[in-house]
């Protein structure tokens, strides 16, 4: 008689929280204390490693410290990173949430700004940079909340000049995400803030477009501090994504 055997379970995704430049645990403190325990929800910090010079050796990095399938949940910078990660492995990344991010290679405009604030960042004047750097981050709501200010200032301050010009080469070189982003088979959820100065609302619109039945949500008076600023809007949509992509009750 021939025995058979069932397969072995699939197992669960990791959910991975990806911060953006210069960000750590602190963009993400609102919701890891309330993401399902089951999916083993970690800040990664791969950005942060010397050799992560580039989005895409961010992305491979990623990859390779975390085996097996992966939920990927990226803000800014951290969004590049999870869009690159789904183009190098689409089997292990099972659903993508991007938060107040882009797609689009950077600008020369863009790349002119970035430029003369990692000049600036060289001579060790960062606070310089990044103080005034608060009204193009946050809604002018949040931007008068001296709590939320001094988080992200603190969190600035403490990645350092090295990682801030590092990070900034690494956003001025990204790839064109939107050659690949058709191809995305995996849920999608996209979020922006309706008053986003750095990655405005046309970059998720577009984003969205191209991903083949990509969820798009607009966060009201909220800027690109989107974790920070409206925390229980976000916990909600990451939480109904989970709950739609079957990774949660």
């Amino acid at each position: 008689m021939t025995m058979t055997r069932n397969p072995p379970p699939s197992p669960a995704p990791q959910l991975l929280l990806i911060p953006g430049l210069a960000g750590d645990a602190t963009m993400w403190r609102f919701q890891s204390a309330v993401l399902p325990a089951a999916l083993r929800p970690e800040i990664t910090e791969v950005h942060t490693r010397p050799e992560a010079t580039t989005v895409q050796a961010m992305a491979t990095l990623l990859l390779e410290q975390y085996p097996g399938p992966l939920l990927l949940c990226g803000a800014s910078m951290g969004g590049m990173v999870a869009m690159e990660a789904a183009r190098q492995a689409p089997g292990r990344v099972l659903g993508l949430a991007l938060l107040g991010t882009t797609a689009r290679p950077e600008t020369a405009e863009m790349q002119a700004l970035r430029e003369a604030a990692i000049a600036l960042f060289e001579q060790g004047r960062v606070r310089e940079v990044i103080e005034p750097n608060v009204t193009f981050a946050f809604h002018p709501t949040s931007a008068a909340r001296a709590d939320l200010v001094q988080d992200y200032l603190d969190f600035v301050l403490r990645a350092g000049a090295e990682q801030l010009v590092r990070q900034n080469r690494a956003v001025i070189a990204r790839p064109d995400a939107r050659l690949h982003l058709p191809e995305v088979k995996c849920p999608v959820l996209v979020v922006c803030g309706e008053a986003d100065q750095l990655t405005p609302l046309a970059c998720s619109e577009e984003i969205a477009g191209l991903v083949p039945g990509a969820e798009f949500e607009v966060v009201a008076d909220c800027g690109h501090m989107l974790t920070m600023e409206r925390p229980e809007v976000v916990n909600t949509l990451l939480t109904q994504w989970l709950q739609r992509g079957g990774w949660t009750a």
